[in-house]
């Protein structure tokens, strides 16, 4: 297993991710992404800003709103979707980072497998790499995160969005998770990636059943403990529809009861749709988990 990164800012005893050439401080509060989604076929939004000055007023939008970070999406990983070509997914996002190149105040993450696809948004300033496989499906993803220097979220999922959920039964999810993303944090380090731009995401929805879900997110203590920063990305996903018995467009609030609960048990990332309504949540959750913790509060 690695050992623990310190993510600490220099000169100083505070956390930090190290994203490209931008510093996020981590702990004193959570830091937000906010989902662009310029696809045909997501489950929530997907068509919503296919057309690349819908997504630019999108993304201003959630920028004003309060994200720390923008992922922009070129390709669906709903449950039983289908892949689609590196060219293709390029084509989505390319008219989205040629227009916010040099414009945002905020860092740009470009969730991908595809190292075509991170190599140009990379080039064209994203500064993190969001990728579903873990640097798995692509032989060339790693040497791209590595050579760029470029930030990374690595995530737990079976299979892929086409198979992810034919078989959701797991002996002991927690481990199984933990596991795999710390010898996948491994492998990235061993490959050149700084440990300070590691984050780990659990995958929350892929390849999980509503229970594994749940136990995901009461044991984020438990992957906390790989030293790396933890992201949960829970915005709107089906648990929530099965446990709230509502559809996409109506599980705002169950998603934000998800978001409390995972910060509450040691997130450090949100990964959402609703960047305003969580940004406000954290206002409060945040001031009561370091009134927990017996620190100041301002």
């Amino acid at each position: 297993m690695t050992r623990s990164p310190s993510f600490r800012v220099q000169g100083s005893s505070r956390r930090a991710l190290i994203c490209g050439d931008r510093v996020l401080p981590l702990g004193e509060r959570t830091l937000v992404i906010g989902v662009l989604n310029v696809t045909p076929d997501s489950f929530f939004d997907g068509g919503r800003y296919l057309d690349p000055e819908a997504a630019v007023a999108r993304a201003r939008r959630m920028v004003d709103d309060g994200a720390d970070i923008l992922d922009i999406v070129g390709q669906s990983s709903r449950p039983f979707s289908d892949p689609i070509p590196a060219r293709e997914e390029l084509n989505r996002v390319r008219p989205v980072f040629d227009r916010l190149e040099g414009s945002m105040d905020v860092p740009l993450s470009i969730d991908t497998a595809h190292a075509e696809v991170a190599r140009y948004a990379i080039s064209r300033g994203a500064c993190m790499v969001n990728d579903i496989s873990a640097l798995t499906r692509d032989p060339d993803m790693l040497p791209v995160v590595a050579e760029e220097k470029v930030g990374v979220v690595l995530m737990h999922m079976r299979g892929t969005p086409k198979t992810m959920q034919e078989d959701t039964r797991y002996d002991d999810l927690l481990h199984v998770v933990k596991s795999f993303l710390a010898l996948r944090a491994e492998a990235a380090v061993a490959g050149g990636v700084r440990p300070e731009g590691i984050v780990v995401d659990p995958g929350i929805g892929f390849g999980k059943s509503v229970e594994g879900n749940l136990a995901l997110l009461g044991g984020l203590r438990e992957l906390a403990e790989l030293g790396y920063p933890v992201l949960v990305g829970a915005s709107r996903k089906s648990f929530i529809g099965r446990l709230s018995h509502l559809p996409e467009e109506e599980r705002l609030e169950g998603s934000l009861g998800a978001a409390a609960a995972a910060v509450m048990r040691g997130a450090d990332i949100l990964r959402v749709h609703d960047v305003r309504e969580t940004v406000r949540m954290l206002q409060v959750v945040d001031a009561v988990r370091r009134g927990g913790d017996g620190r100041c509060l301002h």
